[in-house]
């Protein structure tokens, strides 16, 4: 588990120009990382070549965290 995390905190940090120390679960993608939606969408985009998944555009609504983000993640392996 803490190597998909590592995997997915690399894929944030690139996508979002954001230091790795900021990438933690309770973190607001709007509030504390300063990503809009556009950047939502290319950091999915990422995580989906990342893990080799596809997220429907549906279950992103109401991702708010990059805790929740990665349980939706990992709940696609």
């Amino acid at each position: 588990m803490a190597d998909n995390w590592e995997r997915f905190r690399k894929c944030a940090v690139d996508v979002l120009s954001v230091d790795a120390s900021k990438v933690v679960p309770e973190a607001l993608f709007g509030d504390d990382l300063d990503a809009d939606s556009l950047d939502l969408v290319e950091l999915v985009m990422a995580l989906e070549e990342e893990f080799d998944i596809t997220v429907p555009e549906e279950e992103l609504e109401g991702v708010k965290t990059v805790g929740h983000a990665f349980e939706l993640v990992t709940g696609k392996l």
